[in-house]
């Protein structure tokens, strides 16, 4: 008999009777499979128990000694420094509260609360697999439809028995628990995949802390200089500069974390589990005791966005809003390193082609929700923001984060130049702008 749907079952013979104690096992199996401890907390359709687990172990299991004391101090002075340069570069403030030095775990546990906000709209999308139907309501027929082929296939020729009506609600209710583990082991999975990358808690564009303390993890500062050839201390100011800087930005821009979130949902409007990845998943014959063999299971992902007009809309504003959001950075630390840092140059290069093979970001997003950031969108970002200073003013650069409306949209930043060139107001602005495409 051949194992098929991971669990055990295998086609019926059509010569054979209908064997109900066949099946009843089998529904046995594929919901002990799934009842797996939960707390009070996980009653929405991410199992963050699961994620805070899966994302501490693969994170322990890299190796990830606490901080030293030397590390932290380090951490201290670039911050310091940082700022002071970043006075000059740009008229937001400094934000409050001294820096901070974490460990891969420390970032795991700091940042977990805002993604539960993140994730919250997208999650929503893990309770629409099977539609989100009240099974309660179902007819037999509604039901068998909603069954993986393999498990139709072994039902009898006349439909349901019976005495399999009251079996069946609750089995449809394990498929939804599946998208949830699913969804969860591959969120605890990216997560750590981010403690091991990113060098401070901005680095993905959002705001990930509330307190807008400057956070690094020095570990991973010295990992990118190694792999960048380049002197830690140097790379640690960069860091310091760049996470100082985004925190500036979202401590003093109000509306811009109420942006992001409403761009995060409306953008899981059109995010749907595949019932159909889901299924063939499960039928390669995975064997759910092998966490090695579930992961990979679902390296390959469940959520799909729709491919709408209005997906696409949503997908190009979120870009957008997380582009202006790196564009902006970009200038202010390029205007705070001049003449300062000779490897600033150098480390903007490594940071833009890691935008272009993928970065965190990119990864994350299209791990979780199939969504592709397009780097050139960053590029051209900052050329705006560049152009605004330059022909303008530090303060009218930065004047743009006064309302959101005085931002470029995807379609401006097409041609950003044209869009300098239709928003400037009267000042000392160049005829020719066309040497700002060879920005640096």
């Amino acid at each position: 008999m051949s194992q098929s749907f991971g669990f055990g079952m295998g086609s019926p013979d059509p010569n054979q009777p209908f064997d109900m104690a066949s099946l009843g096992a089998a529904l046995q199996q594929f919901g002990a499979m799934l009842q797996q401890p939960q707390s009070a907390a996980d009653d929405s359709p991410v199992r963050w128990s699961m994620v805070h687990d899966v994302s501490r172990q693969l994170v322990a299991k890299e190796g990830d000694p606490v901080v030293a004391d030397a590390q932290a101090r380090a951490v201290q002075d670039a911050v310091l420094l940082a700022d002071v340069w970043l006075d000059e570069a740009t008229t937001l403030p400094a934000t409050s509260g001294a820096p901070v030095a974490w460990s891969r775990s420390q970032w795991l546990e700091g940042t977990l609360p805002a993604w539960q906000r993140y994730m919250a709209p997208i999650a929503e999308a893990v309770a629409q697999l099977n539609g989100g139907t009240d099974l309660a309501n179902l007819s037999a027929e509604d039901l068998t439809a909603q069954l993986p082929e393999e498990m139709r296939a072994m039902l009898p020729p006349e439909g349901i028995p019976p005495q399999l009506l009251q079996m069946l609600g609750p089995m449809m209710g394990m498929m939804r628990q599946m998208g949830a583990v699913a969804f969860s082991t591959q969120l605890g999975q990216s997560l750590a995949a981010l403690a091991n990358e990113v060098v401070g808690s901005s680095d993905i564009g959002i705001p990930l802390t509330s307190d807008g303390r400057v956070t690094l993890l020095p570990r991973n500062v010295e990992a990118l200089a190694d792999g960048l050839e380049i002197a830690r201390q140097d790379v640690l100011v960069f860091s310091a500069l760049r996470e100082a800087a985004h925190q500036r930005l979202f401590a003093h821009v109000p509306w811009l974390r109420a942006r992001l979130l409403g761009a995060i949902e409306e953008y899981a409007r059109g995010v749907r589990v595949d019932p159909a990845r889901l299924e063939s998943m499960l039928g390669s014959g995975i064997d759910p005791s092998n966490p090695e063999a579930l992961q990979q299971m679902l390296a390959s992902g469940v959520m799909t966005p729709e491919d709408s007009p209005e997906q696409q809309a949503a997908i190009a504003r979120l870009e957008c809003l997380l582009a202006c959001v790196e564009g902006w950075v970009d200038d202010v630390v390029d205007q705070a390193t001049a003449d300062r840092l000779p490897s600033a140059v150098a480390m903007r290069e490594a940071m833009r082609r890691r935008r272009a093979t993928g970065g965190p970001a990119e990864k994350a997003f299209e791990t979780l929700v199939g969504m592709n950031l397009r780097p050139r969108l960053m590029r051209e970002a900052s050329t705006v923001f560049a152009a605004l200073r330059a022909t303008g003013s530090i303060a009218e650069r930065d004047g743009r984060w006064e309302h959101p409306d005085l931002l470029p949209t995807s379609d401006d930043l097409v041609e950003p130049l044209d869009f300098v060139e239709r928003t400037r107001s009267g000042g000392n602005f160049p005829d020719d702008l066309s040497g700002f495409d060879d920005q640096p």
